[in-house]
């Protein structure tokens, strides 16, 4: 095994969640307070900030994101995916339901609900940025997170490593076109180069820099690696919680004019994150996979980069989008769900492996 496959191991089997990381929800919900208040009172240097643009890039957004996404991409070892083939079979359901389903169900599930339902009580101006919002959350798998989700599980660190490693290899060529089609299905006009420059911008130039930032950091050992990887933590929590209160600065007026549009939104969400990751925790049941294989890999169908879709959704969109509003939603409800997701596959493991032993038999 090579020195940044053992480092990165460490970083999944490590530290149990953080502060921040199991109370996520309450800290974006004070940002929801903050940020109405202060974009409620002090309107003039939001709008200040709004307009810093460059190509339809938000310059201060943009810095927040990197600070955001580039210390999660430095954890991920591509190095890792050779592995692929050890538990092809988990890989091959990982793929399946993180590409060829999660982006198409949330797409209906919008469809259906914010198109359909609940589109009497939502503002009618936003309707398709709405569901602009919803499938940028579903077409980017989770990253960073799901090294937590993984170990609450007791999942297999090598599987998680490597499905991690491979999702974003195919993020980076499959993100744009998966996000174009079903745009283009639900009829909403997006310019491709925007959609390409912020692939660019939010993945291909992130992952870069990671990626040699990593080597860097493993040439002068493991103790400096793990000390600015905690450090750029707390860098990558001030950012986020900063561009959400920026975020809900501009979405003040139209939350308070509808207070009901969160729970709306958070509706297709939910389903879409219990439907993918029954899906796979079957699927994998079904394969005959073992279940420390199957538990990471139903979470990483479950869960979101939601950096990455709050990112594209500002780039496309603007920041007082519905679609801005609907990835971050995906942000304020991703832990307690995820804890959800956790505790549900712990209590069936027993049933899990019965049906595996079954289906390994056959």
């Amino acid at each position: 095994m090579s020195v940044q496959c053992e480092v990165s191991l460490k970083q999944v089997a490590g530290a149990p969640m953080s502060v921040f990381e199991r109370w996520l929800t309450l800290w974006v919900a004070l940002c929801i307070v903050a940020g109405i208040g202060l974009g409620q009172f002090f309107p003039a240097p939001f709008q200040f900030l709004g307009k810093l643009e460059v190509a339809q890039v938000n310059l201060p957004v943009g810095l927040l994101i990197w600070v955001m996404i580039i210390p999660m991409l430095i954890k991920v070892d591509f190095g890792a995916l050779h592995q692929v083939r050890d538990h092809w079979k988990g890989i091959g359901v990982t793929l399946f339901v993180n590409w060829a389903v999660k982006p198409f169900s949330m797409a209906l599930l919008a469809w259906l609900f914010i198109r359909g339902l609940f589109a009497q009580w939502l503002p009618a101006d936003q309707i398709d940025a709405y569901v602009a919002g919803l499938i940028l959350l579903a077409a980017a798998p989770c990253t960073a997170m799901v090294f937590v989700w993984s170990r609450l599980t007791g999942g297999d660190p090598y599987f998680t490593l490597s499905q991690v490693a491979l999702n974003d290899t195919i993020m980076v060529f499959a993100f744009a076109p998966i996000v174009g089609l079903l745009l283009g299905l639900s009829s909403i006009v997006v310019p491709w180069d925007t959609l390409l420059t912020s692939v660019v911008l939010y993945i291909v130039i992130p992952v870069l820099i990671a990626q040699v930032w990593r080597k860097a950091l493993l040439k002068q050992g493991q103790a400096r690696f793990d000390a600015t990887l905690d450090t750029l933590g707390h860098a990558s929590i001030l950012a986020l919680l900063a561009t959400l209160i920026l975020l809900f600065a501009f979405q003040g007026e139209a939350i308070l004019a509808q207070p009901l549009i969160i729970l709306l939104l958070a509706v297709p969400i939910l389903i879409q994150v219990f439907f993918n990751a029954g899906l796979a925790y079957w699927l994998n049941r079904t394969v005959g996979e073992k279940h420390s294989v199957a538990c990471p890999s139903a979470l990483i169908g479950a869960s979101n980069f939601f950096e990455l879709a709050v990112a594209a959704a500002i780039s496309l969109f603007g920041f007082a989008s519905g679609a801005a509003l609907a990835t971050v939603v995906g942000v304020l409800i991703e832990v307690p769900v995820m804890l959800l997701v956790v505790r549900v596959v712990n209590r069936t493991r027993g049933w899990y492996e019965r049906g595996q032993a079954v289906s390994v038999h056959v």
